[in-house]
């Protein structure tokens, strides 16, 4: 076991490590990640891959990305691409350990023709809906295809027609033999190989027959020579099938199975299937959509790789389908950028304030703090000025008991500045809401100078009206409302009823200290009192796109 794994122990590396004790292996410890190339990673994914990887690298050995690509239809190399790159970012490179189950298809096949010599396969003519039925329920057995008795001579010869495209696609399927009375349905001769007339994005047209997942899987973990083929618990009951292959094959030291809880996050949709409604329902801005708990959204929220493995850390092993609190993912996050990113303020919702005693045309620069929990990064100068912009939150003009911000007649406090007093408020003639603050600012009461014994229980942010800089912000919160997902008739989810309104909140025109200028996308940055935000990576022409990755405080506050 190494030095960097040795502090925590996932539940399955104990169960592992009671196993290598009977050295059940003449080869390292080698683990894979298996992703199917029709999608993008997510959450789950993430989870998935560094429970691999880590057990992986806890005893030494090698960490693999496979892809599953055995399915024509819905496969394609930009998912390829995607899903290297995500796994890149997320800091578990795989090197040149990068295979595709598509370069074993010769191997898949001989094996597939080793199981029919044996008589532990035959080609069944019954078409998709007969195989179902034949296969029986939960309480009722399944009963025998009248194929299954084909000769072996029969059936290697159909099933070499089937390779050289002789039938139609769902016309004829490879079936294992093994129990139609199995209480396990996996086990009630599952599909091997069925005919698909598609060209592959790897083989083109060389195939026309491509093996299922669960008959694909133990051999090209086999080939790799995989020790511990770790996947999901909804696996679990695949794991006799997945040993019964490679038994009937003669493998020897076969790779072990052995699964992990399934993780889901609250107010996230984790489901591939949902997720792709999602996409292309247009519910959401592409799989890069900031609300989406894919690698590509929470990458273009803002979030680090560093703070998704902490929060896949601090869950540690899951042994069944669990649900997170995603504000746990949040708490990651802040963790990993209060003391590292510099702060700013900004201005959301402004509110005009004119400090009538300050002298016209003056620009007074103060030094303001980066990180107050971080001294190292240092102070910036901010420019203050008579006219000024504040939250329109931060003034009520008859405020409830507790309300220690500004008021008519009421003192406060402007970060790193000047304590100022409202004195009168003037209101748009034509609407009547309130235009802006007329104010006076105590010259004593400079930050720094110990405010000359007086004090004040409220202080707010404030930005320079003629040193603002413009930029839309993005306040992004729990996609989905509370409770189940809706059903619609077609067994699909009601996105309209599921989907929170307030999931995304767009503060266009927000204002901005100067420092915003030298934001480059993909930085990060605290607003003050706003939460930590990230500059987006495809802002539109010309304008600085801030997406707040989380609020200061557990919890979704909207603004």
């Amino acid at each position: 076991m190494t030095e960097e794994h040795a502090e925590t122990k996932h539940f399955l590396a104990e169960s592992i490590e009671e196993e290598l004790a009977s050295h059940p292996f003449g080869r390292p410890m080698r683990t894979r990640f298996p992703p199917e190339p029709n999608g993008y990673l997510h959450i789950g994914s993430a989870y998935a891959i560094q429970t691999n990887h880590d057990i992986a690298a806890r005893y030494g050995g090698d960490f693999h990305l496979r892809f599953d690509d055995t399915n024509p239809l819905k496969e394609d190399m930009a998912y390829v691409r995607a899903i290297i790159e995500d796994i890149k970012w997320l800091g578990y490179d795989p090197g040149n350990h990068i295979y595709y189950g598509s370069d074993y298809s010769e191997r898949i096949h001989a094996a597939a023709v080793t199981l029919i010599e044996k008589g532990k396969a035959y080609v069944c003519d019954l078409g998709p809906e007969e195989v179902a039925a034949y296969r029986g329920t939960l309480t009722e057995p399944g009963r025998n295809s009248p194929y299954r008795d084909r000769a072996v001579a029969d059936n290697l010869a159909l099933f070499e027609g089937m390779k050289r495209g002789d039938y139609p696609a769902a016309s004829k399927v490879l079936r294992a033999k093994i129990d139609m009375a199995s209480p396990n349905m996996n086990l009630r001769d599952p599909v091997l190989y069925r005919i698909l007339h598609a060209e592959h994005y790897r083989t083109g047209t060389a195939w026309c027959i491509y093996p299922m997942y669960d008959f694909a899987h133990p051999i090209q973990d086999a080939i790799e020579g995989i020790t511990y083929s770790l996947c999901s618990i909804e696996f679990k009951d695949h794991r006799p099938l997945y040993e019964w292959v490679l038994r009937e094959l003669g493998v020897a030291e076969p790779p072990r199975q052995r699964e992990f809880g399934r993780l889901n996050l609250t107010g996230a949709v984790t489901s591939k299937r949902f997720l792709r409604q999602l996409v292309e329902g247009g519910f959401v801005d592409g799989w890069d959509d900031p609300r989406l708990p894919t690698l590509r959204g929470l990458r273009r929220r803002g979030f680090t790789p560093s703070s998704i493995r902490r929060f896949i850390g601090e869950i540690g092993g899951i042994r069944t389908l669990s649900t997170v609190d995603i504000s746990l993912l949040d708490h990651c996050l802040r963790q990993d950028l209060k003391a590292s990113v510099p702060a700013m303020m900004a201005v959301l919702r402004p509110l005009k304030v004119v400090l009538a005693n300050y002298p016209e045309g003056e620009t007074e620069m103060l030094p303001i703090e980066n990180n107050a929990e971080n001294e190292a990064l240092g102070k910036r100068e901010v420019p203050f000025s008579r006219t000024l912009y504040i939250e329109r939150d931060d003034f009520m003009e008859e405020p409830p008991k507790g309300f220690h911000r500004l008021s008519p007649g009421a003192e406060v406090r402007l970060k790193g500045a000047y304590f100022i007093r409202c004195e009168e408020v003037v209101r748009d003639p034509a609407t009547g809401e309130i235009a802006e603050l007329r104010c006076t600012y105590d010259p004593e009461t400079k930050s720094g100078t110990g405010f000359a014994g007086r004090k004040v229980k409220g202080t707010i942010h404030w930005v320079s009206a003629e040193h603002a800089v413009r930029a839309d912000v993005r306040l992004y919160g729990k996609l989905l409302r509370e409770g189940e997902l809706p059903q619609t008739d077609g067994g699909g989810a009601d996105w309209a009823e599921a989907l929170d309104p307030e999931s995304l909140v767009a503060a266009e025109d927000a204002l901005l200290e100067p420092a915003a200028r030298d934001a480059r996308p993909e930085d990060r940055f605290q607003l003050i009192r706003h939460g930590f935000f990230y500059a987006d990576p495809k802002p539109a022409e010309g304008r600085l796109v801030l997406n707040r990755i989380v609020p200061l405080k557990d919890g979704w506050n909207r603004r």
